[in-house]
């Protein structure tokens, strides 16, 4: 089933003409080119399968097999060619990460999709500039994933932009005058997450409490009572899924009785999980929430429940992640990308890239002149703790993009 309609690829019949140039007449680009093998053509996936952040790596990566399973092939010249996703663990890890992008270049993929982790993102970014290799960014906010690299792109909005989402959602929400934030130390996502919000919060009028916590720590007893007892109105929490659902099971049992904000790592079944039953406020800003496309919604829950592995990958249940739309919509963004190019060559799908906009699932897709996504708006959702369900709270605009 076809959910989506595209709405234009700029300069489509140009860039088709200027590629049948440097490859065959028929459009298609040689073996050599380090693209297509054949009547394939090989999209790599850049994601975490182990590690802190494997569970939303695979949420992400289901989306992309649900859609290669929906539109298993790209017709480009007059030839209909299968679309392959090549894997490639990254580990949640900026160590791995470079290894990893340097075998998705050695297996001569067309274009890269990922990733989830901004970090890791960043990490792996220069490998694909150095290969020439084009990347596009499925949920990595970071600003730094494209500052400085021509070869990455993404589909989602910047952590500036979220994080004025969440503080004027503090200030509308809650009359939110005392904030606290918690991030991992050296993680660049949470700590660049906290620096925006703290900006946007402290220019409304409000106060800032910041503290920063060891990596592998598994204990939140001492920040979480520092911020009852400075008076936060809310906590403000941009951490990993695995840090988070420590967190949130952790305030449950201290009855802490704040807020809580999260950010897009917080829109997980896990972290959701460790909400239910309890007392906790989560609310969280994110890409999708279901219900958004009810074609969408059907076609994946018939995915999830009819094979076991996406089942396992989604977390044992058939709960849309945010981030399973997200990386549906990426790949069908690959497949305009390279009917754009014309061609499967990797230097052509990296020129053709910014012209493409789509209408996907998540909403209307375009570049920008630095190859981030034009989006201008985040859905907010909140943890229905009796019934272990996410339900929707408001479409929350901002003013970073």
């Amino acid at each position: 089933m076809r959910v989506r309609k595209v709405l234009a690829t700029v300069m489509a019949g140009i860039m088709t003409f200027s590629l049948c140039a440097c490859s065959s007449s028929t459009g298609s680009a040689p073996a050599s080119s380090g693209s297509s093998s054949g009547d394939t053509i090989k999209i790599g996936v850049f994601e975490p399968s182990t590690g802190d952040s494997a569970s939303g790596g695979k949420k992400e990566i289901l989306g992309m097999q649900y859609a290669n399973s929906e539109t298993p092939t790209v017709e480009v010249g007059g030839k209909t060619y299968n679309v392959e996703l090549v894997m490639a663990d990254n580990g949640s890890s900026a160590d791995k990460a470079p290894s990893a992008a340097s075998e998705l270049v050695g297996k001569d993929v067309s274009l890269v999709l990922g990733s989830y982790g901004s970090g890791v993102s960043m990490a792996g970014g220069p490998k694909f500039e150095e290969a020439g290799l084009a990347a596009i960014g499925v949920t990595c906010t970071n600003p730094n994933v494209t500052a400085g690299n021509d070869y990455y792109f993404r589909i989602c909005f910047l952590d500036n932009f979220q994080a004025d989402v969440l503080a004027n959602f503090a200030i509308d929400k809650f009359s939110a005058k005392k904030a606290y934030c918690l991030g991992e130390n050296g993680n660049e996502y949470d700590q660049g997450l906290v620096v925006f919000f703290k900006q946007v919060f402290e220019a409304a009028g409000g106060e800032v409490i910041t503290d920063s916590f060891p990596t592998n720590n598994s204990d939140f007893t001492s920040y979480l009572n520092k911020a009852k007892s400075e008076g936060a109105d809310v906590i403000f929490t941009p951490v990993s899924i695995a840090y988070a659902k420590q967190i949130m099971e952790q305030a449950a049992s201290l009855d802490i009785g704040i807020p809580f904000l999260g950010s897009d790592t917080l829109d997980d079944n896990m972290v959701l999980e460790a909400t239910k039953g309890t007392n906790l406020q989560l609310y969280v800003s994110t890409f999708y929430q279901e219900g958004g496309s009810e074609e969408f919604d059907k076609g994946i829950k018939e995915y999830i429940n009819g094979n076991s592995s996406a089942l396992t990958a989604n977390g044992g249940n058939d709960t849309i992640s945010a981030v399973t739309a997200m990386g549906y919509d990426a790949y069908y963004v690959a497949l305009e990308a390279i009917k754009a190019a014309g061609s499967g060559d990797k230097a052509a799908i990296k020129s053709a890239i910014s012209g493409v906009k789509y209408d996907g699932v998540s909403g209307s897709i375009a570049f920008d002149e630095v190859g981030d996504a034009v989006r201008d708006t985040a859905y907010i959702k909140t943890a229905d703790t009796a019934t272990g369900t996410w339900e929707f709270e408001k479409v929350q605009t901002g003013s970073a993009k």
